[in-house]
């Protein structure tokens, strides 16, 4: 019998006899009452004893007609009831798939114990960084191999690609760099003379400086100040392209993203990296020369005798040879980062922020693990 919308055209429900419930009328936002009520019709058949619909004879499904359904089936099926559909046309299909999708919902989290959030989130965080340390590894891969094709087809690389990304790694990032490691060398230095004048020996601030900025402080600043500047420069290029969808128009003109994004700017940054740690160095023992002779009582001369009978090639040799590896690292991370960003400022903001974070993180665990390495081998 026909028990709602006898009205043309408005939305209606019959009970066939076979058990099924035809649906016919106009389905949309001008019929809300109308549908509304025969959707509570089909909740009340559908939670006692399951329902079919017959879709075949509805006039028009809107946005609006579907999601009454969707929402009657999930009540029905919330309260152990069933709904199937029949005869639904293509159209009507895909509008009921679109609706269910952007119907669902998260189920709310399941309040925890704080010792067990905790746990749960120490588990969580360290499955994602497991996950993140594959993707990276297999990153790697993919960009050992895009070397490797460069290197069979020289012709295929961009070397003015490289050119530009030195100029604006490098060259470019000179005076900050040389800025930065000076005033650190200088207040190492000062801090130093005003410990061990405590002891007679200011003069040790030498050794002290020499070994410090050569081996440990000039490579890691320099990366750092790297990560932050460059680091997320790249992120944030590949990050907007990937917006724009231009990566994907580079892949639909059958060229290779990898070569022509990821290998300029990462070779670019092990060429840039250890030539800005030299030149950190040299900015970091200055300020540190200057701050000696002025707190110390130190001479120029002896400041420089007493720094070439601290140091020797090799203090230079174990920064210089961190410098690829950490530029390499800052350089994986800021690609990755860039290529995960979404359609949004938002997702560009935080890929930003996780490539500068994950970058300095890994720079310093790198160093700490070169540190231990040249301990073992006494280089």
């Amino acid at each position: 019998m026909l028990t709602e919308g006898l009205a043309p055209g408005m939305a209606s429900l019959t009970e066939a006899g076979d058990g099924r419930l035809r649906l016919g009328g106009r389905w949309t936002a001008d019929q809300a009452p109308a549908v509304e009520a025969a959707a509570a019709r089909i909740a009340v058949l559908g939670a006692r004893a399951g329902a079919t619909l017959d879709l075949g004879e509805i006039e028009r499904l809107d946005t609006l007609g579907a999601w009454v359904l969707e929402r009657t089936r999930g009540e029905i099926e919330a309260a152990g009831g069933t709904l199937a559909y029949l005869g639904t046309r293509p159209e009507h299909r895909t509008l009921l798939g679109e609706v269910a999708i952007r119907g669902e919902r998260p189920a709310p989290p399941q309040r925890l114990a704080l010792p067990i959030a905790l746990l749960d989130g120490l588990g969580r965080q360290t499955a994602r960084g497991g996950n993140e340390f594959v993707t990276a590894v297999g990153f790697l891969g993919e960009v050992v191999a895009a070397c490797g094709r460069v290197a069979l087809r020289p012709g295929s690389f961009r070397g003015t690609a490289l050119v530009n990304q030195v100029q604006q790694m490098a060259l470019n990032g000179v005076p900050i760099i040389i800025l930065i490691s000076f005033l650190v060398g200088g207040i190492v230095a000062q801090q130093g003379i005003f410990q061990l004048q405590r002891f007679g020996a200011q003069t040790f601030v030498v050794n002290l400086i020499g070994l410090l900025i050569l081996r440990e402080m000039g490579v890691l600043l320099t990366a750092i100040m790297v990560a932050g500047r460059s680091g997320s420069a790249i992120t944030a290029e590949i990050g907007s392209m990937r917006m724009r969808e231009e990566v994907d128009a580079l892949r639909v003109m059958g060229l290779d993203a990898t070569e022509i994004l990821i290998v300029p700017r990462i070779l670019a940054l092990m060429v840039s990296l250890p030539m800005l740690t030299l030149i950190g160095d040299l900015a970091a023992l200055a300020g540190g020369g200057i701050t000696a002779m002025l707190y110390g009582g130190l001479t120029l001369d002896q400041f420089l005798a007493r720094l070439q009978a601290a140091v020797g090639v090799h203090h230079v040799t174990v920064g210089l040879i961190k410098a690829p590896f950490m530029a390499l690292t800052i350089g994986l991370i800021a690609t990755i980062e860039g290529f995960a960003v979404e359609g949004s400022a938002e997702s560009l903001g935080r890929h930003v922020t996780a490539s500068v974070v994950k970058s300095i993180f890994m720079v310093i665990v790198l160093d700490g693990l070169f540190a231990v390495f040249f301990a073992a081998i006494d280089f």
